[in-house]
C-alpha cells in the first residue's frame, strides 16, 4: 500500500515587510485582504497542530497543491521553503504554484527559484533552471507517478484565476498516456480545480480543454485546492469517472466559513486496471479544534 498526503492553501504569515514601491498595485489589495480576514483567519496555531499529525502518518508522499504564500514578497519564498522542509525531504514532497504564488508579473519566477528541489521532475538536472515549459513534472514513487501541472498566472487586481495553457496541456496528455502505459497509479497536483463551478474571477480559464485531456488519456486522482473547501467532482476518463478532490486551506480554523483545516490521506493498492484508493480527512470540525479523522470513503475500488 502507498500512503499520499494532500495539504494545499496554507498561506504562510506573517506577510513580511515591504518597501513601499513593493506594496503599490495588486500587492496593496492582498495586503488589506489579509489585515482585514486572513491574518485573523489563517495562522500557525491551527496550521501547526495539523502538520504534527500529518508527519505522524508516515506518508509515502505528501502533496502540497499551492498558495504557500499571500502577496508573493521575495521573503515569502524564504518561508516556503522551510514550510516544504519541514514536511520532508524534497524527493517526498512535491508541490504546485497557486495563484498567490504568482501575484504579479514581477514574482513570477520565485517559486521556481526557491521551491526547486520540491517542484522538479525526475528527469530535471539540478542545474536546469526551471521556468513555465518544466511543467508538467513527474516523480515516480513506487506504483504511483506523482504528475504536477501549473496554473499560476498574474492576473490584474481582483482576479484569482489560473491556465494550463495549451503547451502544457499537450504535454500532459503525452505523459498520462505513457505512464499508463507503464502500469502506473496517476496522481495530477493542480492548483485550480478542473471541475465544478465558480466565479468567473476565480476559475480554471481552461478547464474544460483539461477536462478534454483526462477524457482522452485518463487518470487515477487528481488533487487540488485554490477554493478552501472540501470537495469531490468526477471528470469521466477513458475506463471511467476520475475523481477530482479538493481540500479546506490547511491554515483554517474550526470556525471558518469556507471550511475547518484539514488534510487528506490517500490510500492506494491494487495494480493496473484493479487499483483501489480510500481516502480519510483528517483535521477539524466547527467547533472542534481536535485533530482527527473527519470521514472515509473509498474513491476507488472498495
Amino acid at each position: 500500500m502507498f500512503l499520499l498526503a494532500h495539504l494545499s492553501d496554507p498561506h504562510l504569515g506573517p506577510i513580511p515587510e515591504a518597501r513601499l514601491s513593493e506594496l503599490l498595485g495588486k500587492r496593496f489589495f492582498g495586503m488589506m485582504n489579509w489585515i482585514g480576514a486572513r491574518r485573523r483567519n489563517f495562522g500557525a496555531s491551527t496550521l501547526a497542530p495539523l502538520q504534527t499529525d500529518l508527519l505522524a502518518q508516515k506518508a509515502d508522499h505528501i502533496a502540497v497543491t499551492g498558495d504557500l504564500v499571500n502577496v508573493s514578497l521575495p521573503a515569502e519564498f524564504d518561508t516556503g521553503a522551510t514550510f516544504l522542509t519541514s514536511l520532508g525531504a524534497p524527493d517526498r514532497v512535491s508541490v504546485v504554484p497557486g495563484n498567490h504564488d504568482a501575484y504579479v508579473h514581477s514574482a513570477l519566477a520565485y517559486h521556481l527559484e526557491h521551491w526547486a528541489p520540491f517542484l522538479s521532475g525526475d528527469d530535471t538536472h539540478p542545474d536546469t533552471p526551471l521556468d513555465r515549459g518544466s511543467f508538467p513534472f513527474v516523480r515516480r514513487r513506487g506504483p504511483v507517478a506523482i504528475v504536477g501541472v501549473s496554473t499560476a498566472i498574474p492576473t490584474a487586481i481582483f482576479l484569482a484565476s489560473g491556465a494550463a495553457g495549451r503547451a502544457q496541456l499537450e504535454r500532459l496528455e503525452g505523459l498520462l498516456v505513457g505512464l499508463k502505459q507503464e502500469g502506473l497509479f496517476r496522481a495530477v497536483m493542480i492548483h485550480h480545480p478542473p471541475a465544478g463551478e465558480r466565479p468567473f474571477h476565480r476559475d480554471l480559464r481552461d478547464a474544460k480543454a483539461v477536462q478534454k485531456v483526462i477524457a482522452r488519456a485518463g487518470a487515477e486522482l487528481i488533487l487540488h485546492g485554490h477554493d478552501h473547501r472540501a470537495s469531490l467532482e468526477w471528470i469521466e476518463g477513458p475506463d471511467g469517472p476520475v475523481p477530482v478532490v479538493g481540500v479546506p486551506s490547511a491554515s483554517a480554523g474550526p470556525d471558518d466559513a469556507r471550511g475547518a483545516g484539514r488534510y487528506n490521506l490517500y490510500r492506494i493498492s491494487g495494480e493496473p486496471g484493479m487499483w483501489r484508493c480510500e481516502m480519510e480527512n483528517r483535521g477539524y470540525a466547527p467547533g472542534d479544534a481536535t485533530v482527527k479523522t473527519r470521514g472515509r470513503q473509498w474513491l476507488i475500488g472498495g
